[in-house]
């Protein structure tokens, strides 16, 4: 007897006898109940899902089948979907900070992990108070960034005129700090010192005793590479001494003429403690 082209049910030919048409049709109406048994059932909620790769194999499953991500994989508002493995989904959960952001992270289970942005590209590292002392080492200075920015507020000696200098990792082998100070004055005179020495300028002749106020920014570049010399680029602002009217600005160019990466720093008074000032230490990505 003729079949179906797809599914091959039983179909009464064109020369059978009329009165075989009921045997005809129910042979046809069992082979399609058989093949679409699979369809029965169910309940409320479920969706038909592919058993096999057999024609009409089909099976009822929950909304959440188990070959697809489940519901219950995430738990909270802002939960992510990653994954720990080839095939294997994950739940990510949210931040609980406000302004944090995803992040590559291949030490992490599922690669990825939210951290808080960097700020305009600068980290504060450490806050060090001048006050009473006449050096200051900050040490053990984080190799991850891509620079270094000082910053000194305030740094009043409590003898006359004496220089700010710094020294990096504690080297004090002569000519191998060095800098190079254009100093330039209110009235329009400026000199420029070259100097290389134990230890680098960073406040030429700074204020002295009193209350005056003044202002150095210094940016070391690549300070953690450890195959080139390292370069200091300084910005500096304070009153002159002698006159405190006058305001001297200072641009101190300079460095450190060894390969080591920079782990610290000691900024020091050549002579006599401070009665005041900060130090600042930033890290820049």
């Amino acid at each position: 007897m003729p079949t179906t082209s797809n599914f091959g049910w039983t179909t009464p030919a064109d020369t059978d006898l009329v009165k075989d048409g009921a045997a005809a049709i129910r042979t046809l109406g069992n082979g399609i109940d058989t093949s679409l048994v699979d369809l029965k059932g169910g309940t409320t909620g479920q969706v038909l899902s592919k058993a096999s790769n057999t024609d009409l194999d089909f099976s009822w499953v929950a909304q959440d089948d188990s070959n697809a991500i489940q519901n219950a994989i995430v738990d909270a508002k802002g939960d992510l979907i990653s994954a720990t493995a080839a095939d294997t989904p994950a739940r990510l959960a949210s931040s609980a900070v406000n302004g944090d952001v995803l992040t590559v992270d291949t030490s992490t289970a599922t690669g990825l992990k939210w951290s808080a942005p960097v700020s305009g590209g600068m980290t504060l590292i450490s806050t060090t108070d001048m006050s009473g002392s006449s050096s200051f080492t900050l040490s053990s200075i984080p190799s991850t960034y891509e620079d270094i920015l000082i910053i000194i507020r305030n740094a009043v000696t409590t003898t006359i005129e004496r220089n700010t200098l710094l020294r990096f990792n504690a080297d004090s082998t002569a000519n191998r700090h060095f800098n190079f100070n254009t100093t330039t004055w209110i009235d329009g005179t400026s000199v420029t010192p070259n100097d290389t020495s134990i230890d680098s300028k960073i406040f030429t002749k700074n204020s002295g005793a009193g209350t005056d106020y003044n202002l150095g920014i210094y940016r070391i570049y690549d300070y953690a590479n450890a195959t080139t010399w390292k370069f200091i680029q300084g910005w500096l602002f304070q009153t002159n001494y002698n006159d405190k009217t006058q305001m001297r600005s200072q641009v101190i160019q300079g460095g450190y003429n060894q390969i080591s990466a920079i782990s610290s720093l000691q900024i020091f008074s050549a002579s006599g403690n401070y009665n005041s000032g900060t130090i600042e230490l930033w890290g820049i990505k």
